[in-house]
């Protein structure tokens, strides 16, 4: 074996293999009424959780579970829609070092993923019969800085 063929069986590998849904619902319990309503303001309660889990020695699953509650403020918060969803995609992280693995999975991982949950946010919307929900990007970066400095803290 030459020397090439050991460092490129070495060298760091960061790929999505699959990406799929795995839970997905859209709700609109006040429709059709809601739709009625003029001059709609819309006032949006957004989580987001990510979660991961080995599946091998070399593949890893993350998820990102979305919830967002679009609510009518001027209509007394009256629930417009609610889109849950648990989106999830498997990495091949082989030749990471351990130390870097939990950031790779907390920010690289979801950065790959996200736009693709927004794009289903939205198009859930456009096909509950309302305007595009666009969420705002999510800077996983600072989300992971955060995380970490709270378990330095505690």
């Amino acid at each position: 074996m030459s020397e090439e063929q050991t460092n490129a069986e070495e060298l760091p590998v960061f790929r999505m293999q699959k990406m799929y849904v795995k839970d997905l619902s859209f709700e609109s319990p006040n429709a059709p009424g809601i739709f009625l309503a003029r001059n709609q303001e819309p006032k949006v309660d957004f989580n987001l959780k990510l979660s991961n889990q080995k599946v091998d020695d070399d593949h890893f699953e993350v998820t990102i579970n979305m919830t967002a509650k679009v609510l009518d403020k001027n209509a007394d918060d009256t629930v417009m829609f609610i889109i849950e969803i648990e989106h999830a995609a498997v990495f091949l992280l082989k030749n990471i070092p351990a130390e870097h693995l939990e950031r790779v999975m907390a920010v690289d991982c979801p950065l790959m993923l996200f736009p693709f949950t927004r794009q289903i946010a939205s198009q859930l919307s456009v096909d509950g019969g309302f305007m595009p929900f666009l969420m705002e990007p999510i800077n996983f970066v600072a989300l992971y800085e955060n995380s970490q400095r709270e378990k330095k803290d505690s």
